[in-house]
């Protein structure tokens, strides 16, 4: 049932922020990089840890160090589409970057 919620939580969350897009572009980039995500995934790992603060405090770390992956990925986004690159193009460049960050990421958190 837990699986459930998460899916349905999710789907929802996309959904509201593509539905926003269609008016507000710039606000339903703001919904989908809110700390909602991230509010939920505590949540979730609360619950399923039995509230340990060391495995808490472990993910927010990573979420805070995580941000610098994220921003680097639509700072990537960004750019390509000002050169008016294709989608696919802009998602492969911007993922690329943002694996590489992500590996140096969990490199630096060891």
């Amino acid at each position: 049932m837990q699986l459930l919620i998460k899916i349905a939580l999710s789907v929802a969350i996309i959904l509201a922020a593509t539905s926003i897009g269609k008016k507000l572009p710039s606000t339903a980039g703001l919904i989908g990089v809110m700390p909602l995500t991230g509010a939920l995934v505590l949540v979730w790992m609360y619950l399923e840890n039995n509230g340990n603060s060391a495995v808490m405090q472990e993910f927010t770390k990573g979420a805070l160090w995580g941000i610098l992956p994220s921003i680097l990925f639509f700072l990537v986004a960004f750019v390509c589409f000002k050169k008016e690159l294709s989608l696919p193009l802009v998602l492969l460049s911007s993922f690329g970057v943002w694996v590489a960050a992500a590996f140096v990421h969990q490199w630096m958190l060891k």
